[in-house]
């Protein structure tokens, strides 16, 4: 009884683990519905939004590992307060798996209001995509 009780602890901390870091403020994750697996691979750039000049500035662009997540985007030792986009480059992932689709890639536009942490999740399948703030 105890050895199942440490491995459901082990694995409630290492999954919250792979969620975020405590240094970082955002992170994504992709879950392939069609697959029922994470999406590993693919793209994703960050872009913070001006409203002086209104264009979107480059920030970071980073691959998701092998569970579809990206844990580090947004180091907390600086305010990130602002617009931001996530382009999710979604095509090269689904010809990897000879999978014809329709969204070559999906941008998702959101804002951070404080210093909580934001974390945007994508359920993804070649004909359509959701995404919510989750945590």
């Amino acid at each position: 009884m105890k050895k199942i009780i440490f491995a459901f602890l082990l694995a409630t901390v290492t999954s919250v683990t792979f969620a975020q870091r405590n240094n970082f403020q955002l992170s994504s994750h992709i879950l392939d519905v069609a697959k029922g697996t994470p999406a590993t691979g693919v793209t994703i750039r960050l872009e913070k939004y001006t409203e002086k000049t209104k264009t979107w500035s480059f920030m970071d662009e980073k691959i998701t590992d092998i569970n579809g997540r990206i844990t580090n985007f947004l180091n907390t030792e600086k305010s990130n307060l602002g617009i931001y986009k996530l382009t999710y480059y979604t095509s090269d992932y689904f010809k990897k798996n000879n999978t014809d689709s329709f969204y070559p890639f999906i941008e998702v536009v959101f804002q951070i209001k404080d210093d909580n942490h934001y974390h945007v999740p994508i359920t993804l399948s070649a004909y359509g995509y959701s995404t919510y703030r989750g945590n």
